[in-house]
């Protein structure tokens, strides 16, 4: 009697393979990871801001060096990036549920939120002082009053109430009046009218934004 050879066990052995971790990131090359890095600040949103404290520059009376103006125009820029990655790192849950945000570099897993949270805390320790030396201390402080405002206050208000529309309105309407300060050292009735203006140019157009946006608002659990 002739017996079937049995197959060989081995034969179906395989190595199991192990799931992708939850953490796992996809890897960058040093070109991309560069441009998530600088996403992190939201360069349109810091390049408006670099104009508007400019033209605070150029519409006070007296006059600095062009030096000083520059140092005080990126110190003034490296702020409101750094204020922009603390945002990101505050956000990155509720970025990952809208459309509009869900590809940005923490919500895609491109940059660790640790990154984020280092740049938006070292930065302005260094551009600080920066500017209290190019400009004046008055500057310096009210950068660092519009950070603490935006980041603190109206990032986490975003979430429980839509009067956080006028609480943004403020830091983003300081700017020019750094501009302004950096000259002048002094908040006189000039430099309150430039952020007074800006002030009332944003809420319309967050007014505007947020309806456009208000499902995506929705879905990420923003009331703006």
């Amino acid at each position: 009697m002739i017996r079937a050879a049995r197959p060989d066990k081995r034969l179906f052995v395989t190595e199991a393979v192990p799931a992708p971790s939850a953490e796992a990131r996809p890897q960058s090359s040093p070109l991309q990871l560069a441009r998530d890095l600088l996403a992190l600040a939201k360069p349109r949103l810091s390049g408006l801001v670099m104009i508007t404290s400019a033209g605070g520059l150029a519409l006070a009376p007296g006059r600095i060096s062009t030096a000083r103006a520059l140092v005080t125009i990126l110190g003034t820029a490296a702020v409101v990036g750094a204020a922009n990655a603390l945002n990101c790192f505050i956000e990155r849950d509720i970025d990952a549920r809208m459309r509009r945000t869900r590809d940005r570099p923490l919500p895609a897993g491109r940059v660790d939120p640790f990154t984020a949270l280092a740049l938006g805390l070292m930065v302005p320790a260094f551009a600080l002082p920066v500017l209290a030396f190019s400009a004046n201390p008055l500057t310096a402080f009210l950068a660092f009053f519009a950070l603490v405002l935006y980041v603190a206050v109206y990032t986490p208000m975003k979430q429980r109430s839509t009067a956080a529309l006028l609480v943004g309105a403020v830091p983003g309407a300081i700017p020019p009046l750094l501009g302004w300060t950096a000259v002048t050292g002094a908040m006189d009735p000039g430099g309150l009218a430039l952020f007074a203006l800006l002030f009332a140019w944003q809420v319309p157009h967050f007014l505007a934004v947020s309806l456009y946006l208000r499902e995506d608002y929705a879905r990420g659990g923003l009331r703006v």
